[in-house]
């Protein structure tokens, strides 16, 4: 009987989805829970670190022990835990005498549940018979986008229409995502990338210079999109005198929109489109953005920087896993998982160093996103070194 990798390919649609939801949900509800439990707004704060340690504890483990594990169970482990930890939002709170311990608690285990999607995802469809590899990671990894989207437009609209207080009815609808996936992952065909035993282990990837770049690309990655969505809502708020709620759709909403266009974009004409080039053409386009987001004096010129920022870093994260897995065959779990490390030690690094010049600069933001801009450069960068290597090899 022929396998059906469609189905794989919806439910690793819904995994991203729901990696989605477990990073946008909770930041939509901070004021809610300064406010309903009197958590102060410096403990609200370790949420999104607690968020990122946890997601990259999860890679580390994963690139030692999900072989072992299996991948069957792994992935249907992510949605277990992504379901219970939204669901959890709307009971463990109440439970403790400090709802902080519970709402962080809840972060953890389905922060666990991303970290597993992020891992795992990625080389289900990799080692999936699809034509155009890079084209189908591309339109893979925009579910995350769309879902990003989703979640703020659909959240936004319930609070609307039932009231924020309602808020722990929502978080158990977007825990439905989740757990209706586990079903997909468990009925779905997976496949392997390597043989039992076969992947290369850490060790073994620390040896070649090709997998060093490969760390490069995917820090500068994780810091060029991170760096300059984190910032968006305060960038059009503080920079440009937008209003919150206009900052928060002009800002993020949009990015988010203009990274799933460019995503859609190499996902449906990406057989045609050198994607070292285009990774190259969209570092640059990047420089640029945060250039014109940190230099220019005009408020609209500052807002489409920081929009079209979005496509700019729309291929970086997914071509850098196209680019880097044929060029390392036998990289398996372990390349996947320190991969997805690197990205979100860029996405962890990248905001923090935006925030401490913009505090040294005397809390001015174009200053913190012009130290931003290095992060496209090194990523060009990278990618140069990448071609040099790949002609000696010829």
């Amino acid at each position: 009987m022929e396998k059906n990798y469609r189905k794989t390919l919806t439910a690793c649609y819904l995994g991203f989805i729901t990696q989605a939801i477990a990073s946008n949900f909770a930041p939509l509800l901070f004021l809610t829970f300064h406010k309903e439990y009197g958590v102060s707004l410096g403990k609200i704060a370790l949420i999104p670190t607690a968020f990122f340690i946890t997601q990259i504890l999860v890679d580390v483990f994963c690139a030692k022990y999900v072989d072992r594990i299996g991948h069957r169970r792994s992935v249907i482990l992510s949605e277990i835990t992504s379901g219970l930890g939204l669901a959890g939002l709307a009971v463990l709170p109440d439970l403790f005498r400090d709802p902080f311990t519970g709402i962080i608690l809840c972060v953890v285990i389905y922060a666990v549940g991303s970290g597993l999607i992020e891992v795992m995802v990625s080389p289900t469809v990799e080692a999936c018979p699809f034509e155009h590899k890079a084209a189908v990671m591309s339109l893979l990894h925009s579910f995350y986008c769309w879902g990003s989207v989703g979640v703020i437009l659909l959240s936004t609209l319930f609070f609307a229409v039932f009231g924020v207080e309602h808020w722990k009815w929502l978080a158990c609808i977007w825990a439905l995502v989740p757990l209706y996936n586990i079903y997909n992952f468990a009925t779905c065909p997976l496949e392997r990338l390597t043989e039992e035993g076969k992947g290369m282990t850490i060790g073994e990837l620390l040896k070649i210079p090709v997998f060093w770049i490969a760390i490069v690309l995917m820090i500068s990655a994780g810091a060029s999109e991170l760096s300059m969505a984190q910032w968006a809502s305060a960038y059009t708020e503080a920079a440009l005198g937008f209003t919150k709620t206009a900052g928060d759709l002009a800002g993020p909403c949009l990015f988010a929109v203009t990274m799933g266009i460019c995503r859609v974009f190499y996902g449906k004409y990406g057989s045609k489109i050198d994607l070292v080039k285009f990774m190259m053409g969209s570092g640059i386009l990047c420089l640029c953005c945060y250039l014109l987001a940190s230099l220019s004096s005009s408020p609209g010129l500052g807002l489409l920087g920081c929009v079209i920022c979005g496509f700019s870093v729309g291929i970086m994260w997914p071509g850098t896993i196209s680019v880097i897995s044929p060029r390392l065959p036998r990289g398996g779990t372990a390349l996947f998982a320190m991969l997805a490390m690197a990205g979100d030690l860029g996405g962890s690094a990248g905001p923090s160093l935006v925030g401490a010049v913009t505090q040294r600069a005397g809390e001015r933001l174009q200053s913190g996103m012009l130290a931003g801009s290095i992060f496209p450069l090194m990523l060009v960068a990278a990618l140069i070194i990448l071609k040099r290597i790949q002609k000696k090899t010829r």
